[in-house]
């Protein structure tokens, strides 16, 4: 690091930015700022705890916006020729090392990363993808009862990552990491997800040749990912893969796939360069954050000059606080690419969590600017500059944050953070009201009433801020 940069010291708690259930400020338990755009979510026992380094925490959810961005754009071919709303189909991704996929509380589809790591090609993703928006298309969705059929997703994924542990652990034990998260997920009596029947499984495995075969796809890369499932499956020391576990593997489905392979007009068809391009960086990127330092050079060595190999090894380099060497090879990937949105918020992150927060704000208005409707980026930009605690800049920290916002009104980070910022601006209404639209998002139910009735008293009345307070009360009050 050059020695002109001076640093700067912040000693607020950690933010970062997750659809729903997004970790905040002042009530992550004294942890360090966690990372924007790469940052991972625990859930247990009803909190939300973060880390800044991705191997620190198993079962959480990862927010990305490269990585979102990319899903995304190949998920919409296919939930367009599956004829559903795109708005209404989102996919997260959970920090997992194990191979699985699957869909849960409504029209959600969850990613391992180690399916999203292990995966070869671009089609076996887009083919899981595919095969898991048949599952929706069906309504193959096991039905669960009470709380969560109108729960959030936050409790939802409280209660899958209790499931999944006790499923690692053998299933069925009382005792253990999987018992103390199925303990959260805001009372949720139904435990049992995700199991679908082998009909179901053949069911949505048609819709998703349907549905590769309408988007000009082939279903090779769906085949392949299979038979990884099923080699997998047979040298697993305790017999279980849990993508098995939900969706039954049977010979019968990967000979219906290999028929479709010999009929289908795109059996050879090929994605396009920038998605190929696209897989390699989303793996690298993942790589870099996750494996261990020896890992990451051994599978992406100097010799390698691909960017997603600089790309690795620069988050590499970056995670074990090696600044020499992470921000020039950072600044190279600038130089090659000056109008890529993530590289500028990579290097946005890397400044702001070795504490060099004036030198991070330009970079993450940059990508900004570059990528402007990603909640995420707006996120890590406003707690840069809220960081530097200058009262000139807490409008531009509210001007972002309202955007955020606009973008995703359940994200709680970005509530916790204006609220701060309106309370160093004096709007000591506005600070409450904020404070309790994160506390009803990560359910924390006694500190949202508390909230909302502190805002009442100091709101006007009759405004739109007043009623939602109301609101808030009324919700809170429902849900006793």
């Amino acid at each position: 690091m050059e020695d002109s940069i001076a640093k700067s010291g912040y000693s607020g708690a950690a933010c970062s930015s997750v659809r729903g259930v997004r970790c905040s400020g002042v009530f992550l338990m004294s942890r360090s700022f966690l990372t924007i755009p790469f940052v991972l979510i625990f859930l247990a026992l009803g909190l939300v705890l973060g880390s800044s380094k991705a191997v620190a925490i198993e079962g959480g959810v990862i927010r990305d916006a490269e990585i979102e961005n990319i899903l995304n754009r190949w998920a919409a071919p296919i939930v367009d020729a599956a004829g559903l709303d795109p708005d209404s189909v989102q996919i997260y991704i959970i920090d997992n090392t194990v191979l699985n996929a699957f869909v849960a509380g409504g029209q959600n589809i969850f990613f391992t990363t180690g399916l999203l790591m292990r995966a070869q090609s671009v089609g076996a993703i887009t083919g899981v993808l595919a095969h898991e928006v048949g599952h929706i298309a069906g309504g193959h969705l096991v039905r669960t009862q009470g709380a969560l059929k109108q729960a959030q997703w936050t409790s939802i994924i409280g209660t899958l990552i209790g499931a999944g542990a006790m499923i690692a652990a053998g299933g069925g034990q009382s005792g253990g990491a999987g018992m103390a998260s199925l303990s959260g997920g805001q009372h949720i009596a139904e435990r049992q997800f995700l199991h679908y029947s082998r009909s179901q499984e053949s069911a949505a495995d048609q819709a998703a040749l349907n549905y590769l075969e309408k988007t000009g796809q082939s279903a090779q890369g769906l085949a392949d990912f299979l038979k990884l499932v099923e080699r997998q499956s047979m040298i697993a020391d305790d017999d279980i893969v849990p993508y098995t576990t939900t969706h039954p593997l049977t010979k019968d489905r990967i000979n219906v796939i290999n028929h479709h392979l010999q009929t289908s007009a795109y059996a050879l068809a090929e994605p396009s360069p920038s998605w190929v391009e696209d897989h390699a960086r989303m793996r690298a990127k993942l790589v870099g954050f996750i494996e261990p330092f020896e890992w990451v050079l051994r599978r992406y060595p100097p010799e390698n000059e691909s960017i997603a190999a600089q790309y690795a090894r620069t988050i590499a380099h970056y995670r074990r606080h090696d600044l020499e060497t992470a921000l020039p090879m950072m600044d190279s990937l600038l130089e090659s690419e000056p109008e890529n949105p993530y590289f500028h918020e990579l290097k946005g992150q890397i400044l702001f969590e070795n504490g060099y927060l004036a030198e991070a704000a330009p970079s993450y208005r940059r990508a900004v600017e570059l990528l402007p409707d990603h909640a995420t980026i707006r996120v890590g930009l406003a707690r840069a500059l809220l960081g530097l605690n200058r009262s000139d800049l807490n409008k531009e920290a509210i001007a972002t944050l309202s955007k955020a916002l606009a973008q995703e009104k359940d994200n709680p980070t970005a509530w916790n953070l204006i609220g701060s910022a309106y309370g160093r601006e004096g709007h000591k209404g506005l600070a409450a009201l904020s404070l309790a639209e994160q506390f009803v998002l990560t359910g924390r139910k006694k500190e949202a009433a508390r909230q909302a009735e502190k805002a009442l008293k100091l709101i006007a009345e009759k405004t739109p801020s007043w009623y939602r307070a109301r609101d808030i009360l009324a919700l809170v009050d429902s849900d006793q």
